[in-house]
């Protein structure tokens, strides 16, 4: 493929993955991010979403996409067969342990997370499964597959392959400054204490 600018850069995943944590990184190390801020931090994601509306409705109209190259959007896995065919991109898709993002996800819907069902969990594996066979299937597209377990644990690792991936040159130390471990401890240690309790 060519060069960064003859390519629109999405960013992918199921919902609660970590796509918004790369967006704004990615934002962070200098890239153009395609944004309308319609959606705003919320304490769930207090840095940003950085999501444009219109991408929601690409299954109806994807001229929001047509001719954004060198920029970088969010599109939800599930919208990715949506998106125009006649175009290059790069998608870089996260990949998180399916009960996370269940969790995550019912936190957020101030729902009880041990009421989640396994037809869920089959939904998602099912939903990633058909995507990725989609994307392997597309000549105009390059993936990259990352981690958010090794995104949070091992930034600088991560960062590069992004960087080698996009081939441009990022601000590595603000990309790195965006991520809060933290919050993933959080989520481990929480895991721990459950588990010991049982």
């Amino acid at each position: 493929m060519g060069n960064i600018r003859d390519e629109l850069i999405i960013v992918s995943g199921i919902p609660r993955s970590g796509t918004s944590l790369i967006m704004q990184m990615l934002r962070a190390g200098g890239m153009d991010i395609l944004s309308d801020h319609k959606r705003k931090a919320d304490k769930n994601n207090p840095k940003g979403y950085l999501e444009l509306q219109a991408v929601k409705n690409l299954f109806k109209d994807n001229s929001c996409l047509v001719k954004q190259t060198g920029k970088v959007v969010k599109v939800i896995s599930h919208l990715l067969i949506y998106i125009p065919k006649n175009q290059l991109y790069k998608i870089i898709f996260i990949n998180r342990n399916i009960n996370e993002i269940i969790k995550s996800q019912q936190k957020m819907l101030r729902e009880n997370t041990k009421n989640y069902s396994k037809t869920l969990k089959k939904a998602f594996k099912k939903e990633l499964s058909n995507v990725k066979l989609w994307i392997n299937n597309q000549p105009n597209i390059e993936l990259l597959n990352l981690n958010f377990k090794d995104i949070i644990k091992n930034p600088e690792k991560e960062i590069n392959n992004i960087i080698k991936f996009l081939n441009i040159s990022l601000n590595r130390e603000k990309m790195i400054n965006i991520i809060e471990p933290s919050l993933y401890r959080n989520e481990i240690m929480k895991k721990a204490k459950s588990h010991n309790s049982e």
